[in-house]
């Protein structure tokens, strides 16, 4: 039957393309969180610069090693991998690509704001079940004060921050992406690090949503409907309800911008309130650390996914989830000039198999 463009936005892959494996690192402040413990490599010191001596190199190295760590459980090498899809928060992306710069596979970089964790696998799954690839890679990261200095304000001014706003991630994590027809050689190389087989087996690409919403620090209500029309569209396109899902993970709304996406949904009808986790407010205790409506950058829903969401899935807690990141598509300029702040989401469908 071959893979299938479904509705207006998804594709429904024939066959799935395997997540073989995936590596993370996060920095201190994510490790004292809900998930404590659960990442692959933690910052060994307190200002998470990771040897470096700017928070942009800090950036980069976070991206190297989660390279590193992903190859390292997969058994694979840099030379296998045909593709590697990647983007960060930082102007031309140049985290990911002075991060990547060493490992010389071909590179396709990416920009879609904290969404850029579910477009690097839209992206990368799309090259493996169009058969252009066997093997691909798909990375992200962000790092809180690298993120502060490109959108915000320097730590230095000491600006207050309001309740709604979120807190960045430090963190970053690789996915490497494979589909059943690897070649021998690869298959004998590759070593599946989850206890069971999970793949991709669709993905919905998000459009552009305006509400007109100008405040920068508000972006889970600019994120939320976004997510909305994702998630609302993924269901009309594969023939689903809410119900055919065991979780859906957004990235990056927080409580306020959960909230919001609620009642977008419930206009059309839609109640996911019984299976919605957002990747934001699982990774920190809202209650305990200082983060307000939770987590966000490109880092947040990409160490959620490696580090809790795919492990779950392989100990049999979740069979089949819709994964949403979502993304701000802000930058120094725009706001210097006044414009709003669109939102962006992409949806995964991943499951078991």
């Amino acid at each position: 039957m071959g893979n299938q463009a479904l509705g207006k936005s998804s594709i429904g892959y024939e066959k799935p393309v395997f997540i073989m494996g995936s590596g993370n690192i996060v920095g201190q402040m994510e490790n004292e969180g809900p998930l404590a413990g659960c990442f692959d490599k933690v910052s060994d010191d307190k200002n998470d610069m990771f040897g470096e001596d700017s928070w942009e190199k800090a950036e980069s190295a976070l991206q190297k090693e989660a390279i590193a760590l992903t190859l390292e459980k997969t058994g694979l090498k840099a030379k296998d991998v045909r593709f590697l899809f990647a983007g960060d928060l930082l102007g031309q992306t140049i985290a990911s690509s002075f991060g990547v710069l060493d490992y010389n596979i071909p590179f396709v970089g990416l920009y879609g704001a904290c969404s850029t964790c579910g477009e690097s696998l839209c992206m990368g799954s799309m090259a493996v079940a169009a058969g252009y690839a066997d093997t691909v890679m798909s990375l992200t990261s962000s790092h809180f004060a690298s993120a502060q200095k490109e959108f915000r304000y320097p730590l230095e001014y000491g600006g207050q921050r309001p309740l709604y706003a979120s807190w960045t991630v430090t963190g970053s994590a690789g996915f490497l992406l494979q589909s059943e027809e690897a070649s021998s050689n690869m298959q004998k190389a590759a070593k599946n690090t989850f206890r069971c087989k999970i793949g991709i087996t669709g993905v919905t690409i998000g459009k552009i949503e305006d509400f007109g919403i100008k405040d920068s620090f508000n972006m889970g209500c600019a994120m939320a409907p976004a997510a909305a029309w994702t998630i609302s569209t993924n269901l009309k396109d594969f023939g689903r309800t809410a119900k055919d899902y065991d979780a859906i993970f957004t990235g990056d709304l927080g409580n306020v911008g959960s909230e919001a996406l609620y009642t977008l949904l419930e206009e059309e009808n839609i109640d996911i309130r019984g299976k919605h986790y957002d990747c934001g407010m699982i990774i920190y205790d809202l209650e305990k650390q200082d983060v307000h409506a939770g987590g966000s950058g490109c880092g947040c829903s990409a160490v959620v996914l490696s580090a809790h969401i795919l492990k779950k899935m392989a100990q049999g807690e979740w069979r089949r989830i819709l994964f949403v990141p979502t993304g701000a598509l802000l930058n120094k300029t725009s706001f210097n000039e006044g414009q709003n702040v669109p939102g962006i989401a992409h949806g995964v469908v991943i499951e078991t198999v």
